[in-house]
């Protein structure tokens, strides 16, 4: 059984011709429709038709995706996409499709808990660092998609009680996605912010960078404050930790030393967080949107 298995971003369209192992037959990469509708749709059919013997599609996308009636709430970046039913389009240009789709998240989340590092727990919860923070919780070895499919959407949690019209500049997602640990630093370095990557954040990491060890532990720090929110709100086994900026090994150790310090500074029993580092990172939406076809179909 090969699946037809595409990953939706805001530039790109990755797509691969999976079988139900996870193994990746063939790949490819596409830009992104930036338009209309009808031209995503195309994409995708296009994408399905260059793929012999595939018997079905999996799609991993952005934004707030109801998954039960393949409705994109919002489609993060692809604002022409809000509110439309992408399941029910694709079945008029191949009535006999059958499709899957889920939030990119979530699909990381599925990765992780069919057959990656979260495999062997009941409950965890992934954190995915890029532009902005994904997460995924898994309860009971499933994905927890909740009442309005936006379980797990901690881009959108509040780190200050501002004043409405800060609300974007006090969501999570604004205060720990990378641009702004590259924002921190380049203030502090007198730098444009656009002369600025992780790239360079880490270099100066490594390299002992007292200004940009400074960032990352502020950084850190309050990613850790919120993990530890998390624990206690829903008490997952273990948190994997996903994004580019996870294959850092100091990225998860200053993670790992706040929230030794958090769990130290109370006289009262709390649970400590568990922190790895996610098994899959390029191809965790792939492998994860095939995961949920299989949850759906393979039965």
């Amino acid at each position: 059984m090969n699946i037809s298995v595409i990953d939706v971003g805001g530039t790109f369209i990755k797509y691969a011709c999976m079988n139900e192992k996870s193994e990746i037959l063939s790949r490819g990469k596409r830009p992104t429709p930036q338009n209309t509708s009808e031209d995503f749709i195309n994409a995708l059919v296009d994408i399905f038709k260059s793929m012999p013997d595939v018997e079905g599609m999996a799609l991993s996308l952005p934004g707030i995706i109801d998954s039960k009636n393949g409705h994109c709430v919002t489609c993060g970046a692809l604002h022409y996409n809000d509110g439309f039913y992408v399941e029910r389009a694709l079945k008029e240009k191949i009535p006999e499709l059958r499709v899957t789709m889920e939030n990119d998240a979530k699909c990381a989340g599925m990765a992780e808990a069919s057959v990656g590092a979260l495999k062997d727990v009941e409950d965890g919860f992934v954190l995915v660092f890029g532009t902005g923070i994904g997460g995924a919780f898994i309860k009971n070895h499933t994905l927890h998609r909740g009442h309005h499919f936006s379980a797990g959407e901690v881009s959108f949690i509040l780190t200050d009680k501002d004043a409405p019209q800060m609300i974007n500049e006090y969501r999570w997602g604004n205060q720990c996605g990378v641009p702004r640990l590259c924002a921190l630093y380049a203030e502090r370095k007198s730098l444009k912010t656009e002369e600025v990557d992780g790239m360079m954040v880490f270099e100066a990491v490594n390299d002992g960078d007292p200004v940009a060890l400074k960032c990352l532990d502020l950084f850190t720090r309050r990613i850790a404050i919120q993990i530890f929110n998390i624990q206690m709100l829903l008490d997952p086994q273990r948190f994997a930790i996903g994004g580019g900026i996870s294959v850092q090994p100091a990225f998860i150790e200053h993670i790992r030393k706040h929230i030794d310090e958090l769990s130290a500074d109370t006289d009262l029993y709390f649970p400590k967080p568990e922190i790895v580092v996610c098994q899959f990172q390029n191809d965790a939406n792939l492998i994860g949107a095939l995961q949920c076809y299989l949850e759906r179909f393979a039965s």
